[in-house]
């Protein structure tokens, strides 16, 4: 997605210090941080013109099945601090967490987390950058299989649906401190992607309006920021409502489609 992604600063405080501007024009490889940009705005299909199968950011993969002496592979203990650390976001809030608790929550000092992470940003990045990715990679593969308008919206319901109900620390860290993401360059690709996001909405909406398949009189930005809202809201619903993943989905289709009159 454009640039190389730059190294990430060495500083321990969970700031944004250093390079972290690296992020905004993003090599993420056709992920959630550069080449999304490449959504031709006057494409019919609201795909990326980069590379659809790009992988999460920044050095990750080669923490990958790492043998340790006296305990788990290294990329098992790294994704454990990482859905400890998603828990203590979604429930403490993001910038009231601190790296001591993290390490806490883990078992380990607070200095032997800095062998897997080089700072709090750098665990929140891994964590919305994983996250992000695979809400892309559902949009672009309904646009690239699904045909006509409500067949891709239908596919991008169902499929963003099951990512959120995987990721619902990463959704929780979004609402609760997105003033905090989107002021930060090192995670100005969270903005870039949800352009991306709402582009493919309003461009499939339109060209179902064009084809007969939605009402002319359809605003497509309104119409999609009300559906996002009511996609995106439904993650956290399983500890109240008791309604499966599968179930909200069914029921926004039907609502979307086929309105609530007889």
């Amino acid at each position: 997605m454009g640039t190389t992604r730059k190294g990430r600063a060495g500083s321990r405080d969970g700031t944004t210090a250093g390079n972290q501007g690296g992020h905004a024009a993003g090599s993420r490889g056709g992920t959630a941080a550069g080449s999304q940009g490449g959504h031709a705005a006057g494409s019919r299909d609201g795909t990326a013109a980069g590379n659809p199968a790009g992988t999460a950011a920044g050095d990750r993969g080669g923490h990958a099945g790492t043998a340790t002496a006296g305990g788990p592979p290294r990329s098992e203990r790294r994704d454990r601090m990482l859905a400890l650390a998603g828990e203590l976001f979604a429930e403490k809030g993001y910038r009231a967490t601190t790296v001591r608790e993290i390490a806490d929550a883990a078992g380990i000092l607070s200095g032997s987390l800095y062998h897997h992470f080089d700072s709090k940003d750098s665990i929140g990045d891994e964590i919305l950058s994983g996250f992000m990715n695979e809400v892309l990679a559902d949009y672009r593969a309904a646009v690239a299989s699904a045909g006509g308008p409500r067949a891709v919206l239908e596919q991008i319901v169902r499929s963003t649906s099951r990512t959120l109900s995987r990721h619902r620390a990463a959704l929780a860290m979004l609402q609760n401190d997105w003033s905090y993401f989107a002021a930060a360059p090192r995670f100005a690709y969270l903005r870039t992607a949800l352009r991306d996001i709402e582009r493919i909405w309003i461009t499939q909406l339109e060209l179902g309006v064009q084809a007969g398949v939605f009402r002319t009189d359809l605003d497509p930005k309104l119409t999609y920021r009300l559906l996002r809202d009511v996609l995106w809201i439904p993650a956290q619903w399983h500890r109240t409502g008791g309604y499966s993943t599968g179930q909200v989905a069914d029921a926004l289709l039907r609502l979307l489609f086929d309105g609530i009159t007889s």
